[in-house]
């Protein structure tokens, strides 16, 4: 008799916090809009003088 009370209390502990599903979360509210930033052609030019600066090579990198 007390494994089913406990059983029971057990039961309605979980159904209080468990028993419903959380509010629903809107389309609106899970998206952010920002205006793009416009092309910055400069961006994506060669420049050979500082080239050097993004060279990686294994051989100079261990001394070699």
């Amino acid at each position: 008799m007390e494994n089913t009370n406990s059983t029971d209390n057990a039961s309605a502990a979980r159904r209080a916090r468990f028993g419903a599903l959380p509010e629903r979360i809107r389309y609106e509210d899970m998206v952010e809009e920002k205006k793009a930033t416009p092309d910055d052609p400069a961006r994506h030019t060669h420049d050979p003088e500082g080239s050097w600066r993004f060279y990686s090579c294994l051989a100079v990198d261990l001394g070699l």
